[in-house]
């Protein structure tokens, strides 16, 4: 997220991609539990509202913009259907995330 303000959290993590009731063309991954508190520390300086909370990501190198959402406790990373068929990600691969939040300025 460039531009934006001083990285509030860099994290490395490997989730499940998985599916939800959300907007197609979208698949999810689930943030692990273990880093929930320190997105949600991040995002008092990030979010824009509603628990949503601006995001850089990177999946096998390809890098998107996307917003974590709150579900069920924890947060899931949309992962769009470009960074899917860019990187041949289908449901129940596990993949490796680069997540960055930014303060917002």
């Amino acid at each position: 997220m460039s531009e934006e303000g001083e990285t509030l959290l860099s994290v490395d993590f490997e989730a499940e991609v998985i599916e939800w009731r959300g907007p197609a063309p979208f698949v999810f991954a689930t943030i692990p539990a273990e880093l929930v508190g320190e997105i949600r520390f991040a995002a008092r300086q990030a979010s824009y509202g509603w628990g949503v909370v601006p995001v850089e990501a990177s999946i096998a190198g390809h890098v998107f913009r996307t917003s974590l959402f709150p579900r069920d406790g924890l947060y899931l990373l949309p992962v769009k259907r470009a960074v899917q068929n860019a990187t041949g990600i289908a449901l129940g691969d596990r993949v490796t995330v680069t997540l960055r939040i930014e303060a917002r300025v």
